[in-house]
C-alpha cells in the first residue's frame, strides 16, 4: 500500500510530533506549527504536555492517550483521522511509539491507507549514542529491559553476542540492578551512562560496567553499551591490556597497535575509547 503524506488532500493525517527531553527549547519550529494547526492533539500525560503547550501558547484540544485506555481509543482516533481529522500524538518526552504509546494507532491508520506524518526532533537514545564515544554503528536499540530479575536476564543472554552497540533506557531506581545483570551476562564491557540529558545537570560516566555501577544516580538515564568482542572473554580489557604493555616498555601508540590487532578493534575507535579510560582514571 503507497501513500503519500502531503500530495492526498483528502481525509486526515496523523503527525507523530517529537517533544523535548529535557530542555523545552529543544522543539522545532515546525513542531510548533503543526501542534497548533491540528485539530486535536492526543498526549501521554496532558498535565506533563500542559507545560510544554502553555509555554509556546498551543491552544489545541488536548486528549489523553497513554498505555491504560490505548485499547479503547484506537479506534476513535482512526475513526477521527479517516472522518478527515489532522491528530498529533505526543508522548512526554521525545518521540512518541519508542518506548512510548502509539504504535497501535500507526499499525491501525497504516492498515486502513490513512497519511501517517513524523515530526522529528530529539530522541534520548541516539543523542546519548553519539555523545558516548562508543562506535555508533551499527547499533541495537532495546529501550527499557524487563523490571524482573530473571527475564531482564533473559533478555541480556539473546542480546550477549550481538556486535552492534546496545542502547538501554533505564530508571535510576533499577540502574544497580541492571548493570550488575549486565556485568554478569555480558561481561565487563565499556560503557556510557548518560542521565538528564538537555538538563542543567546532564553528565556522562563512562568506563567498565563495575566502574559505572560503583556510585549513586538520580533522574532519567540512558546506557550504551559496547558490543560483543569474540576475544573479549580470553584477552580481558583492551584498555588494561594497552596499560601492561606500556609498562613493559612499549610507546602507547605502539601498544594501542598493538592491541588493537590482538583484539581485532578498529585502531581509531580503540584510541578513543582509551583516551575516556584514561580520563575516567584522572591520568
Amino acid at each position: 500500500m503507497r501513500t503519500r503524506s502531503f500530495k492526498d488532500e483528502n481525509g486526515g493525517i496523523l503527525y507523530l510530533v517529537a517533544t523535548p527531553i529535557g530542555n523545552l527549547s529543544d522543539i522545532t519550529l515546525r513542531a510548533i506549527e503543526i501542534l497548533k494547526s491540528v485539530d486535536k492533539i492526543y498526549a501521554e500525560d496532558t498535565r506533563t504536555s500542559g507545560v510544554l503547550l502553555q509555554h509556546y501558547d498551543i491552544k489545541t484540544k488536548v486528549e489523553s492517550y497513554h498505555n491504560f485506555n490505548q485499547e479503547e481509543k484506537t479506534e476513535s482516533v482512526i475513526d477521527e483521522i479517516r472522518g478527515g481529522m489532522n491528530i498529533a500524538l505526543i508522548s512526554d518526552a521525545g518521540l512518541p511509539v519508542i518506548s512510548d504509546p502509539g504504535y497501535k494507532i500507526v499499525y491501525r491508520a497504516r492498515q486502513e491507507g490513512l497519511r501517517v506524518s513524523t515530526i522529528p526532533g530529539a530522541s534520548a537514545g541516539i543523542s546519548a549514542l553519539i555523545a558516548s564515544g562508543i562506535a555508533p554503528m551499527p547499533y541495537t536499540f532495546y529501550g527499557f529491559l524487563d523490571a524482573k530479575t530473571t527475564k531482564r536476564k533473559e533478555e541480556l543472554k539473546e542480546l550477549k553476542y550481538l556486535k552492534s552497540t546496545l542502547i538501554f533506557y533505564e530508571a535510576p531506581h533499577r540502574i544497580h540492578e541492571t548493570l550488575s545483570d549486565m556485568e554478569e551476562v555480558l561481561g565487563d564491557r565499556y560503557c556510557c551512562l548518560a542521565r538528564e540529558l538537555t538538563k542543567t545537570f546532564e553528565e556522562f560516566i563512562t568506563g567498565s560496567i563495575s566502574e559505572v555501577n560503583k556510585e549513586e544516580y538520580k533522574g532519567e538515564m540512558v546506557v550504551i553499551v559496547s558490543g560483543y568482542k569474540e576475544e573479549d572473554t580470553t584477552l580481558g580489557d583492551p584498555n588494561q591490556k594497552i596499560d601492561e604493555m606500556i609498562s613493559l616498555g612499549y610507546k602507547p601508540n605502539d601498544a594501542i597497535k598493538e592491541v588493537a590487532k590482538m583484539f581485532n578493534l578498529d585502531r581509531k575507535e580503540l584510541y578513543k575509547n582509551y583516551t575516556l579510560y584514561k580520563n575516567n582514571k584522572g591520568e
